[in-house]
C-alpha cells in the first residue's frame, strides 16, 4: 500500500514539472524538477499563488481564464503558461492541471504539470496572444459550443470579464429569439456543418442592451475531419440597423408628404400636444403657483428657458403656456424630439438640406429652426442630442445663423428656445456628456415642473378633469370617482407623473362596465390575489397603505420584467406589458431599486 510519504516522494521525483496547489490557490507542494528548472528553494514558492512566478500576462490569464475555467470543468488540457525563472528567463510552457477528491467528494488539492514547448509552441503561444488582442469582436467555441475563449474585443462589447464568460455555451449570450434556434441539439449540429457567412443574430449585454449582430465562422478540424473548435467573428451593426430603419421611416414619411404645397404642414402637425390637459394648466396646489409665476415672469421676455422635471410631468404644456403668452404667440411653436432623430440625420433635421445633398435627398427640405422663425422653438429631451453635435446647436443659439446641408449659403433666424429635460445636465457635464457652454446658453432661465407626489391637492383635481373629457371623448356618460378611490389616488407616488394619471383613468374608463370607475382594473399593482389590495379589487371600499401599494406594484413590475426576459422597451418587452411608456417603467425600477438577478 503506498503511503502519504511514498506518494509525496513520488511526486517530488517525478520527471516532469509539478506542483500541488491548495483550494484558496497557493502552492503546497513543488517537485524538485520544477525547483530546478526555475532555480528556486522549496520554501521561496511554497504558500505563494502560481501567477507570482509567471509574466504579467500569463498572471492575468491565470486568474481571469485558467482558475475559472479549471473550477468549472474541474480539469485544464494544454493551456500555455509562461513562468519567470529566478535568473529572470521566460520559461514557455504547457500546463495540464485536474482537481482531487476524497472518497467523499471533498476538495484535496489542484495538481499542475508543466512541459517547456517548443518553438512551434511558442509560436501558437503567441498566436493566442494575438488572437485575444486583435480589435476585432471574435469568439472560439469548442464542438459542443462551450466558448473556448474570446478577444478583449469581444468582451467589451458585452460588457463581461473573461472569466465570466469561458466554459460556457454561447447561447447563454444569444437573445431569448436565438436561444430558441439551437435547442434539442441544433447548436451542435450547426458546428458540426462546419462554417458559414453573414448570419443574422441577436446577442444580449451584461446589461441587457440588445445588440445586432453579423456573424461568420471556419471550423477547425482534426486528422478525421471532425470539428474541434469554431473560430466566430462578428460584427455589430446595430447602429447600422437603426440608422436603416430611421431612414426608411424617413423616406416613408417623405413620400408621404410629396404631395403638399407647404413643407411648413410637414411639422406643425409636431406642435406640442396640449390635449394632456385640455389645454389648460390643471390644479391650485402651492408647488403648482409658484412654478406658474416663474412661467409669467419669463413669458414676455426673450429669455432662453430651460423645463426640467421628471418625465410625465407635462413640460410640454409649460412650454406652449410660455409660448402663448408671449409676443410671438401668434407665430409658430415648433417642437422637436432630439431623441427620436437620428444622428447621421441631425443637421438636415434642425436646419434643413438642399436636393441632393445625400442619399434619399429627393428635394430641397426647411429645417425646425426656419420653421420656428419668428415664432419659439421647444427642444424636447435636448440632453439626448449627441455632444459631437452639440456645437452644432450652439451656434445656431448664439450667432442665430446656420447653412443647410449641401448648401454654402448663411441663413439667419429669429427664434426664442425653449428647451426641457428629465435629466440632470450638470451631472452629465461632469460625466463628459453634455458641453458646459451649451447648458448655460439653455439655462439663462430655468423652470422646474413639480412631479405630481409634490401637488397632493392637485391629483383628484386632475383625475375628475380627465375622468370627465375621456367619457365625453368615448361617447360614455360620466362615470363616478368614490371617496376610497380619490384616497387611493392621493396616497399613490405617481412615478409617471401626470401622463401616468391620466393612462390610468382612460384604461378605466374603458375596462369600467358600469357607472363606477373601476381603477384597480387599470391599475393592476392594486389588483392583487391576497393582502391589502384584494378588497379594492374585489370592489371593497377599503383604503389601502402607501406601503401596501408600492409592494404591489414593485411585484408587478418584476413579474413583467421576468416575463419579457428583463427586457424593458420594444416589442414583448415589460414596458407594453405594463401599459406604459419604457422611460415611466425605468423611473419606476430606478425608483423600486429593482435589480437583475444574477445568471
Amino acid at each position: 500500500m503506498i503511503t502519504q510519504d511514498d506518494y509525496q516522494w513520488l511526486f517530488r521525483k517525478a520527471p516532469v514539472m509539478a506542483t500541488s496547489i491548495a483550494e484558496d490557490g497557493v502552492y503546497l507542494d513543488v517537485n524538485d524538477t520544477m525547483l530546478e528548472r526555475l532555480g528556486y528553494q522549496r520554501d521561496e514558492m511554497v504558500g505563494r499563488r502560481p501567477e507570482e512566478f509567471a509574466t504579467p500576462d500569463s498572471a492575468k490569464r491565470v486568474a481571469e481564464e485558467l482558475r475559472p475555467a479549471l473550477r468549472r470543468m474541474g480539469k485544464l488540457e494544454n493551456k500555455p503558461v509562461s513562468l519567470v525563472a529566478r535568473s529572470g528567463e521566460v520559461v514557455d510552457c504547457v500546463t495540464n492541471a485536474f482537481i482531487e477528491f476524497d472518497r467523499e467528494g471533498e476538495f484535496l488539492r489542484t495538481v499542475a504539470m508543466y512541459a517547456e514547448v517548443s518553438d512551434q509552441a511558442r509560436v501558437n503561444f503567441k498566436y493566442r496572444t494575438l488572437y485575444r488582442h486583435t480589435p476585432a469582436m471574435l469568439h472560439t467555441v469548442d464542438d459542443d459550443g462551450l466558448i473556448v475563449t474570446v478577444t478583449d474585443h469581444w468582451l467589451q462589447k458585452l460588457g463581461y470579464s473573461r472569466e465570466e464568460v469561458v466554459g460556457r455555451p454561447i447561447t447563454d449570450f444569444f437573445s431569448a429569439a436565438d436561444r430558441r434556434l439551437y435547442v434539442d441539439g441544433r447548436l451542435q449540429e450547426t458546428i458540426r456543418e462546419g462554417g458559414f457567412n453573414n448570419l443574422k443574430r441577436q446577442m444580449v449585454t451584461k446589461n441587457g442592451k440588445v445588440i445586432d449582430l453579423v456573424m461568420s465562422a471556419i471550423a477547425h478540424r482534426d486528422a478525421s475531419g471532425k470539428v474541434v473548435n469554431m473560430l466566430v467573428a462578428s460584427k455589430d451593426v446595430t447602429e447600422r440597423n437603426r440608422a436603416e430603419r430611421e431612414l426608411r421611416r424617413t423616406l416613408a414619411e417623405n413620400a408621404r408628404l410629396r404631395e403638399e404645397l407647404e413643407l411648413e404642414r410637414d411639422y406643425l402637425r409636431e406642435e406640442v400636444n396640449v390635449a394632456m390637459n385640455f389645454g389648460r394648466i390643471v390644479g391650485t396646489s402651492s408647488a403648482l403657483r409658484r412654478m406658474l409665476k416663474r412661467v409669467e415672469a419669463v413669458a414676455s421676455t426673450p429669455a432662453t428657458v430651460l423645463v426640467q422635471g421628471e418625465s410625465g410631468v407635462g413640460k410640454e404644456l409649460i412650454a406652449h403656456a410660455i409660448h402663448v403668452r408671449s409676443p410671438r404667440a401668434d407665430n409658430a411653436l415648433v417642437k422637436v424630439n432630439c431623441a427620436s432623430i437620428p444622428k447621421e440625420l441631425f443637421e438636415s433635421e434642425f436646419f434643413g438640406h438642399a436636393k441632393g445633398a445625400f442619399t434619399g435627398a429627393h428635394r430641397d427640405r426647411i429645417g425646425r429652426f426656419q420653421l420656428a422663425d419668428g415664432g419659439t422653438i421647444f427642444l424636447d429631451e435636448v440632453s439626448e442630442i449627441p455632444f459631437e453635435l452639440q456645437g452644432k446647436l450652439l451656434r445656431v443659439l448664439q450667432e442665430s445663423e446656420f447653412e443647410r446641408v449641401g448648401e454654402d449659403v448663411t441663413r439667419s433666424v429669429d427664434v426664442r428656445v425653449i428647451a426641457a429635460t428629465n435629466r440632470n445636465l450638470e451631472r452629465l457635464i461632469v460625466d463628459g456628456e453634455f458641453r458646459e457652454d451649451l447648458f448655460y446658453r439653455l439655462s439663462v432661465f430655468p423652470v422646474d415642473v413639480p412631479p405630481l407626489r409634490e401637488r397632493g391637492e392637485d391629483i383628484v383635481q386632475l383625475a375628475q378633469n380627465f375622468l370627465e373629457q375621456t367619457c365625453k371623448d368615448f361617447g360614455r356618460d360620466v362615470l363616478t370617482l368614490t371617496r376610497a378611490q380619490t384616497e387611493i389616488l392621493r396616497g399613490y407616488r405617481w412615478p409617471g407623473n401626470v401622463r401616468e394619471l391620466k393612462n390610468v383613468i382612460e384604461r378605466a374608463v374603458i375596462l369600467s362596465p358600469g357607472k363606477v370607475l373601476r381603477l384597480d382594473l387599470s391599475m393592476p399593482d392594486l389588483a392583487a390575489d391576497s393582502g391589502p389590495g384584494a378588497a379594492v379589487a374585489s370592489g371593497d371600499e377599503g383604503i389601502l397603505t402607501e406601503k401596501a401599494m408600492k409592494e404591489f406594484q414593485k411585484t408587478n413590475i418584476v413579474r413583467a420584467l421576468k416575463q419579457a426576459n428583463w427586457r424593458v422597451s420594444g416589442k414583448g418587452g415589460a414596458a407594453e406589458l405594463l401599459g406604459v411608456r419604457p422611460t415611466t417603467l425605468a423611473d419606476r425600477i430606478r425608483t423600486y431599486n429593482i435589480k437583475r438577478p444574477s445568471r
